[in-house]
């Protein structure tokens, strides 16, 4: 993944977050690759630019590729929590044992 100019993303990261590869188009992966390896690294707030900055990309001509990630690409939120969900309870959840799911709709703010 690593190119001229960017970090390299450890395998273990890549193969941990691969449930999750579909969901992006592949220049937008590989941003969010860098992204979470500089969130998983930044101390403090963990914005974009912090982010960039831990991995060694702070000056980077590109810089508005990896906020476009969370403000102009498309993917989906929804897909993205469900693929979250089923590795969840793959991983807490023993084989055979119900689970049981109450939203609480309480919590979303009403106006009005």
């Amino acid at each position: 993944m690593a190119g001229a100019t960017e970090p390299r993303v450890p395998n273990s990261l890549v193969t941990f977050l691969q449930p999750f590869r579909s969901s992006f188009t592949a220049p937008t992966w590989e941003h969010v690759l860098v992204l979470v390896m500089g969130a998983i690294l930044v101390p403090g707030r963990r914005t974009v630019a912090s982010a960039l900055r831990v991995t060694g990309l702070g000056q980077t001509r590109h810089f508005t590729n990896y906020h476009r990630v969370l403000n102009r690409n498309a993917w989906s939120t929804h897909d993205l929590s469900r693929r979250l969900l089923v590795r969840l309870v793959d991983a807490f959840v023993p084989d055979g044992e119900p689970v049981v799911i109450g939203p609480d709709d309480t919590i979303e703010r009403r106006w009005g």
